[in-house]
């Protein structure tokens, strides 16, 4: 017999990633689907693995990180934070920002408590949550009416407001945001802390896609604002930072009593993190400023996002402009296309942009609870964390076949 956690295991299904990439594999289609880099490293992020190999750092590291990459982390953060952070107690590596996700709410999540999920959301979230115990509540984020911009995307105060109850413990946060590329404004992040702040909630801010900003767009971090750094959890990722997402690492910066709490979960779960990979990353960390990278990665995604805006303006598939992460949301409402099934229209959609243009999205439907998935029916998600030539073949499939 099944016990009742195996069987909200289960009932998670396949990602809806692993359905896309098998069916745009069929068809040959540009895979603009799943968000991973699609071409190489930086050399001095490569250079720096090749040397942590050589030189003998191939046993266990340190359970909360190894001392290298803690203490770059520190060195990077501390002026963005406004504070000295503390590398030993005050940072947690973990299995890439996905098990610093898992790790964060198996610490601080028990059975019963309630936890904030804002809509569309990175699919890890409410799996997470409902695997310790505790039930996502769903609030999302609503575009105003013929929005092209993410920031045009944005919280109902009030919706949020009377989701709140003496059971909720956690409101998560995703700036800049998979899969709308909004980045959270001060305004807006402002009356998040002050409802947190009222109702004694934790915060986990993902902010993953820190560095990948667009148009000057700033990115505000919860946990610099007025009273939310005793209460707030931050991740990062070396696999959006460092264009390395098969190398799996990523971290936690919270204070002592909340970084312990990740611990005492990452501990039962990985241990610790690939230590030769670990050291990769805080020599990488060390050379960032001198080699101005953190400005040219983002100068980089904003070269590629502007392509793929103008090859979806240009078929007729109006985007919402994205000032952060690299993913595009395109409004689908005129595509003339067959929805034979009873699936949701995105997921229809997306099959046959796969199957008969040639180019693979994600329908965006797999990122919202069951009773909001209707918000996502007329809309796609594409990805341009990819080469310039794959992108360039994306667009002439698109205006071979979609010119408006």
């Amino acid at each position: 017999m099944s016990s009742p956690a195996a069987a909200r295991v289960q009932s998670f299904g396949t990602t809806v990633f692993t359905e896309y990439t098998t069916l745009s594999l069929e068809h040959n289609a540009v895979n603009l689907g799943q968000g991973f880099p699609d071409f190489p490293a930086p050399d001095f992020v490569i250079e720096a693995a090749r040397a942590a190999l050589a030189t003998g750092h191939n046993q266990y590291a340190r359970g909360a990180g190894h001392p290298r990459l803690v203490n770059a982390l520190a060195a990077v953060y501390s002026p963005v934070f406004g504070r000295e952070l503390n590398p030993l107690t005050q940072i947690v590596v973990t299995t890439g920002a996905t098990e610093g996700i898992f790790a964060t709410i198996q610490g601080l999540v028990d059975p019963g408590d309630e936890v904030i999920l804002i809509e569309p959301f990175y699919d890890s979230y409410p799996a997470s949550v409902i695997m310790a115990g505790g039930t996502p509540i769903y609030i999302p984020l609503r575009p105003a009416p013929g929005a092209t911009s993410a920031a045009d995307w944005r919280v109902d105060v009030d919706e949020l407001r009377a989701a709140l109850n003496p059971k909720t413990k956690l409101l998560i946060i995703n700036t800049p945001q998979n899969p709308v590329g909004k980045i959270i404004s001060r305004e807006e992040l402002l009356t998040l802390a002050q409802i947190a702040q009222e109702h004694d909630l934790l915060v986990l801010s993902d902010e993953v896609y820190e560095w990948i900003t667009y148009d000057e767009t700033p990115h505000v971090r919860m946990a610099t604002l007025p009273g939310m750094w005793e209460r707030t959890i931050t991740l990062g990722s070396a696999g959006k930072t460092f264009s390395v997402t098969g190398w799996k690492i990523g971290w936690a910066i919270a204070p002592e009593p909340l970084t312990h709490a990740v611990l005492m979960a990452h501990q039962w779960i990985p241990f610790a993190v690939t230590t030769p990979l670990q050291e990769a990353v805080g020599a990488a960390f060390e050379q960032v400023e001198e080699r101005n990278y953190l400005h040219e990665l983002s100068a980089m995604y904003q070269a590629k996002r502007d392509i793929l805006l103008t090859a979806l303006n240009d078929v007729g598939l109006p985007p919402v402009t994205p000032h952060g992460s690299y993913f595009i949301l395109v409004d689908t409402t005129d595509l003339d296309a067959p929805t034979p099934t009873d699936d949701p229209r995105d997921v229809q959609i997306c099959r046959w942009l796969t199957r008969e243009i040639g180019v693979t999205a994600i329908p965006p439907s797999a990122f919202y609870s069951a009773e909001h998935s209707h918000l996502a029916a007329n809309i796609a998600r594409f990805c341009f964390c990819k080469t310039d030539a794959i992108l360039e073949a994306a667009a002439t499939r698109l205006r071979a076949n979609l010119r408006s």
